[in-house]
């Protein structure tokens, strides 16, 4: 068995990090291990930017998003699709 230690600077950041996902820290760690703190320090703040972007213009539902992507793609092909009932 391997032991590891975090200096103060690491466990702080490991703690902030733990604590603005939901996660512990022992469950944020193994994290942290394969991905480094830059990128999962990186990856909850742009996150949390996209929930609070979202938040203030408000979500499209998936199905909007599947008939709008569809129209794209449609139109590009130069075809028309059939209204469904």
């Amino acid at each position: 068995m391997r032991t590891l230690e975090l200096n103060t600077t690491q466990q702080r950041r490991l703690e902030k990090l733990a604590r603005d996902t939901g996660r512990t820290p022992q469950a944020m760690l193994r994290f942290v291990l394969r991905d480094g703190f830059e990128l999962c320090e990186l990856e909850v703040n742009e996150s949390i930017a996209a929930e609070s972007d979202a938040a203030r213009r408000g979500y499209v539902p998936h199905k909007e998003v599947l008939r709008q992507t569809r129209a794209v793609i449609d139109a590009a092909h130069g075809r028309k699709r059939r209204q469904a009932a």
